[in-house]
């Protein structure tokens, strides 16, 4: 009776907790903001429109997408759309088509019913828009000049019968500056010169067949070439013969600058130089540079110059066992404040720079120049031990491609500075070889006492000539022992290697885990150094500029 009533006690409380619970009201979810969109494809393009494609999300009443071409400085288009599928272009843009060939930014926020419910803006990320159609060809660096563009086109369909010229500016192509008929001898030929264009300055030229756009391309022009009437200029930019400029240098003024034929080869001077000097190319449509062949150069004994300066021209020796482009060796004191060596080609050399005796150079200086198969004098190499001998205080290498040398830079005295900036190295310092060897008189003629400075450059394995398999390099083989280096922005392949104990501190400061031959499009033949693989992290920002990728 009493475990009765024990039972039936339970059960009554039983049941009031469950009337109890059953009169509560239920948990309801508080509503919170909406998750940030996300793409459920990546944007793509057709043609000049950009699809978007979102990830679909409950409780989104509708979407704003943002439109910039400057990553969100300026915003260029804002839309609302309900649906998480769409498509940019003329229609959904009110009229006003994307820009062909252009990259976009693209960015969005999903709308609740309430607004306080909104996301937070998204950035879904880049996508450039499609190239126009079209039979006109991309210029080629030779094709555009200071006052003067060459358009060509595939001789294909209707012929092309005008030239427009547009500012760079001018994105709709709405405002041609001039209207250019293109003859018939032309239309057949694919090709036309339009010239009056202003130096350093970016032009739209747009073919046409009648008036049916055919295609266009942005050309910039070159800064403005010499001009061939001033007092200063000797003029061979007509001359064909190979002794013109040995001809021109006896009888130059201090201070000339001569203007070479592109396309033809000189004769290098065999007098010693004597007074300051600049040799250039003219400006003309074509690939090949003038060009400067057995050179073997010297500087006066005693003379005291401020310039020499290479601008545009292909330097050729005779091959990397024996000669230079300047070798001198003078008895007495003999200074120049400055050799440059900007836009050339320079090849087949044993070294282009090997001073000796009491030579003295203040700066040296190579910028947007390729430098390939030097020899074991490499870029410079002074030569001369003791006090009062053979120095160069400050060397500037920038924005250059040096491939295939030998050994790299070579002093016994002190030098103020160096500075690399913008660089592609491959096969700089053979199997074994020397990138900086300062051999003077340790403590006294064997630092950079300002520093060395390595920045913005790519750096590959060594030059294995004997094919041998070896790919390191002696970083530092003499003196340094007081220098300070600096590396910024610097990577080197997987296959860049220094011979043990020689390292330089530092270098590189990014190591890239591939290789050259993964790295660079051709590294070995055609000195062809874009970058190959896409992913490599200083694409747009290290190496020689001409490589980079856009």
């Amino acid at each position: 009776m009493k475990n009765n009533n024990i039972i039936q006690g339970l059960f009554l409380v039983l049941v009031g907790v469950c009337l109890l619970t059953g009169c509560k009201e239920p948990d309801v979810l508080k509503q919170t903001r909406l998750f940030s969109p996300v793409l459920n494809k990546e944007l793509s393009s057709e043609l000049n429109t950009i699809i978007v494609n979102l990830g679909r999300m409950k409780q989104v009443d509708s979407y704003t997408l943002e439109v910039s071409r400057d990553t969100f400085r300026t915003v260029d288009y804002t839309i609302k759309i309900d649906t998480n599928y769409v498509v940019l272009n003329e229609e959904t843009l009110s009229g006003d088509p994307l820009f062909w060939n252009t990259l976009y930014q693209i960015r969005a926020k999903a709308h609740a019913t309430d607004p306080q419910y909104d996301s937070k803006v998204s950035d879904l990320g880049n996508v450039r828009t499609q190239k126009f159609p079209s039979v006109l060809m991309t210029p080629a660096k030779h094709d555009v000049i200071d006052v003067a563009a060459k358009v060509k086109w595939q001789v294909s369909g209707a012929p092309v019968t005008v030239i427009k010229v547009f500012a760079g500016t001018d994105l709709k192509l709405t405002k041609p500056l001039r209207t250019v008929a293109v003859p018939e001898k032309n239309q057949t030929a694919g090709e036309i010169i339009i010239e009056g264009l202003d130096p350093l300055t970016n032009y739209q030229l747009a073919i046409y067949s009648g008036n049916v756009l055919r295609g266009w391309e942005v050309y910039k022009t070159v800064k403005a070439a010499v001009d061939l009437s001033a007092p200063n200029v000797i003029d061979l930019s007509k001359s064909t013969d190979s002794t013109a400029l040995a001809t021109a240098v006896s009888t130059a003024p201090e201070g000339s600058i001569i203007v070479l034929k592109k396309g033809v080869r000189y004769l290098t001077p065999t007098v010693p130089l004597s007074k300051s000097i600049t040799i250039t190319s003219a400006y003309g449509f074509g690939e090949k540079l003038a060009t400067m062949v057995n050179c073997n150069w010297n500087l006066a004994n005693g003379v005291s110059l401020s310039t020499v300066k290479f601008s545009g021209i292909e330097i050729i020796g005779g091959g990397i066992g024996g000669s230079y482009i300047f070798n001198p060796n003078p008895s007495v004191a003999t200074t120049l404040a400055n050799l440059i060596i900007e836009d050339c080609i320079v090849s087949e050399l044993r070294g282009i720079l090997r001073i000796r005796g009491k030579m003295f150079l203040t700066n040296y200086t190579i910028q947007n120049s390729v430098i390939h198969r030097i020899g074991g004098y490499g870029i410079l190499t002074t030569d001369t031990d003791g006090d009062g001998n053979a120095a160069v205080d400050n060397i500037l290498l920038e924005n250059s491609t040096f491939s295939k040398i030998n050994m790299f830079l070579t002093s016994r005295q002190n030098t103020k500075t160096i500075k690399i900036n913008g660089c592609t190295m491959s096969e700089v310092g053979t199997s074994g070889g020397i990138l900086f060897n300062w051999r003077g008189t340790a403590g006294v003629r064997s630092n950079v006492t300002g520093g060395i400075s390595i920045t913005n450059t790519v750096w590959g394995h060594a030059w294995d000539e004997a094919n041998s398999k070896n790919f390191a390099v002696r970083g530092i083989a003499g003196g340094l022992e007081a220098t300070n280096f600096s590396v910024i922005n610097t990577y080197a392949t997987s296959d860049f290697a220094f011979v043990a104990g020689t390292e330089i501190a530092g270098l590189p400061s990014t190591t890239y885990n591939k290789k050259a031959e993964e790295l660079w499009a051709s590294p070995y033949v055609g000195l062809n150094f874009k970058f190959k693989d896409a992913s490599f992290p200083g694409r747009r920002a290290t190496g020689d500029p001409r490589w980079r990728a856009e």
